[in-house]
């Protein structure tokens, strides 16, 4: 049996679990949460990153060997996340970035145009684009066609932990792009995550729910365990769901002489 890879923007990954950097009460638990969960893509907020600082920096707990995945949080248009995706890339992070265009302060929902305009723009220029979006079926075509290296579709508000609210659009998602599909936002529990991966799911991005988790290094075991199970589960073909029962073995006949 072929090694089950994810591959995005060329690059093959054993893990379909992103991990992120936010809300540690202690960063110093991140190598044990990288070691836990498996997970080779880091993404971290480029207004957390100060390499001439000597206090606390969060890229000193990232082993050399993860994939950076530098986003743009805090850009409210186009032109500020292709401003961050740029400093990232000039400060040594790779060229792989993470989309994240929010001017809603309520909601922090994605700006689906503006997030358009800068995965163009950086596509351009060699980026491998990670675009963070509300789940539209146009919008990820449209993100597919000016080069997006995979689409992040919310399974529900950031940081809410409320799970795949939006699923039924995502499905659409995963039955008609043509690039990878991977969940971002929104996933609270392990159970979610194997749901999505269950679904068909390229890859799920989980920050909060370990971070905030009483037991971070285990959640991210967890985590991985269930990103597997529900890949393995998509892989092996779900049975089909009916309406009425259907006895799993026959009910008539054995008694008869």
């Amino acid at each position: 049996m072929a090694k089950d890879l994810l591959t995005i923007g060329g690059v093959e990954l054993n893990s379909r679990l992103l991990i992120g950097t936010g809300k540690f009460n202690d960063d110093a638990l991140i190598p044990d949460v990288i070691n836990s969960s498996q997970s080779q893509v880091i993404t971290v907020a480029m207004r957390r990153v100060d390499f001439n600082t000597n206090q606390e920096n969060i890229m000193k707990y990232i082993p050399k060997e993860m994939i950076l995945l530098p986003n743009t949080s805090g850009a409210r248009t186009a032109e500020e996340a292709v401003r961050i995706a740029r400093l990232a890339r000039a400060a040594g992070m790779g060229n792989w970035i993470k989309i994240e265009v929010i001017s809603d302060q309520k909601y922090l929902l994605p700006d689906n145009y503006e997030t358009i305009k800068a995965t163009e723009i950086l596509a351009s220029e060699g980026f491998i684009v990670l675009p963070y979006m509300s789940p539209d079926l146009m919008v990820a075509k449209k993100l597919e066609e000016v080069g997006a290296a995979a689409v992040m579709p919310l399974g529900a508000p950031i940081g809410t932990n409320r799970g795949l609210k939006t699923k039924e659009l995502i499905q659409i998602l995963i039955e008609e792009c043509e690039k990878p599909v991977i969940v971002d936002a929104g996933i609270g529990k392990p159970s979610q995550a194997c749901e999505a991966m269950e679904m068909g799911a390229d890859a799920v991005l989980v920050n909060t729910a370990i971070a905030t988790a009483g037991d971070p290094v285990v959640m991210g075991q967890a985590f991985k365990s269930a990103v597997e199970a529900g890949r393995q589960a998509y892989l092996s073909g779900v049975g089909g769901v009916a309406k009425h029962a259907r006895a799993s073995s026959p009910l008539t006949g054995f008694l008869q002489i």
